[in-house]
Order: structure tokens, then sequence, then C-alpha cells
């Protein structure tokens, strides 16, 4: 198994706290442990990081190298883990959203500006139709529909209801009379069919 992070670790504990003996104190493992693991580490490389004396550990100009990109990949690791664990990612790509364009016109795009406030790494791709259209093949994310749910490969919640209102011109009322119920539209002149 790959551990060239926990080699990274090992190493920048030998260079901070300046011998084998104290980074083995400090990991709780032996001196001769950590020397083998640098040693793997420069063979690997090609290259010595670690000048070794009875007196003194000294880093290479490859070693300090190799120090300073553990360090801030170390870095970026741990911020990565921190963001993730924190919920502190923010959210981004786009959202694909299919809406009639009544209900898109009132009810969605007045909220697009607080939404892009609050999440300003998300486009939102909004279509607007009247046509009903394959979501799958427009690769919608989000459909905001009126009715029973017809493909039930499609996952639907409820969130709302809608009320029609059906309703007329006086001018309109006045030559053709007021319908007092249903199926008195079927003697008016409508823009749409109710049944």
């Amino acid at each position: 198994m790959d551990n060239r992070i926990g080699e990274m670790q090992m190493f920048l504990r030998v260079v901070e706290s300046g011998s084998f003996s104290e980074a083995a104190r400090l990991s709780m493992t032996t001196p001769s442990t950590i020397s083998k693991l640098i040693a793997r580490v420069e063979t690997r490389l090609g290259v010595r990081l670690l000048e070794r004396s009875t007196r003194r550990l000294s880093v290479t100009p490859e070693g300090q190298l190799y120090y300073e990109r553990a360090q801030a990949l170390i870095a970026e690791l741990d911020d990565m883990e921190h963001a993730l664990t924190t919920g502190s990612v923010r959210p981004g790509g786009t959202v694909r959203i299919n809406a009639s364009v009544a209900f898109g016109a009132l009810a969605l795009e007045p909220l697009l500006p607080e939404f892009w406030d609050a999440y300003p790494d998300i486009v939102v791709d909004l279509s607007l139709s009247d046509e009903l259209t394959d979501l799958y093949l427009d690769r919608t994310d989000i459909a905001f529909r009126v009715g029973q749910l017809q493909d039930s490969n499609l996952t639907a919640r409820h969130i709302g209801t809608a009320r029609r209102k059906i309703v007329g011109s006086p001018d309109y009322l006045n030559r053709f009379g007021t319908p007092q119920n249903i199926d008195d539209l079927d003697r008016h002149k409508c823009l749409e069919q109710f049944h």
C-alpha cells in the first residue's frame, strides 16, 4: 500500500525535531524504523534528503524542496478534510431547471438574485416552456410541473397546491351569460378546455 502521506509526515517530523531519536519519541516508534523509512523514500526518489552524521542531521537542497512541498501538501490535505467535515465546501456547478413560463416568471425568477447571493458558484440554467419535454434528454435536474406524475422513473415531491380560476371579461359575460357550473362551459368560447 502506498503511504507517501505518512512518509511525508514522518520526514517533516524528523526535520522539525532535528533528530531521528526525537522524531521516534514523538511518534512512539524506534529511531531505526524511522531511519529505514527515510532511506526507503530516498531510494524511491533517487536523491539524498538528509545528511546524517553522529553529531547532527542536516537537510540537503533536495530535502529542503521535499520538505517545503510536503508541508504544502499536508496543509492542503488538512484544509480539504476540514472543509469536508465542517461542511464549508461551497456548492458549485450547473443546475438545470425546467418550469412552465408562468411559474418560472412569477415564482422562480424573483428568487434568483437572492439564490445567487447565497450560492455564487452555482449556475442556474432555467428553461421555461409550456410544452412537455423529455426531462432525461434535456438533462434536467429539477422540473416544476402541475398534475400527476406520468413517468414512474422520475421522483416527485408535492410542494404546493395550484388553484385555477375561470375568468371572463364583463363584456363577454354580459353577451353570453355567466356559467353556473363546469358543465356550462361547454357552450362558451374558452381559451382552454377544462374537462
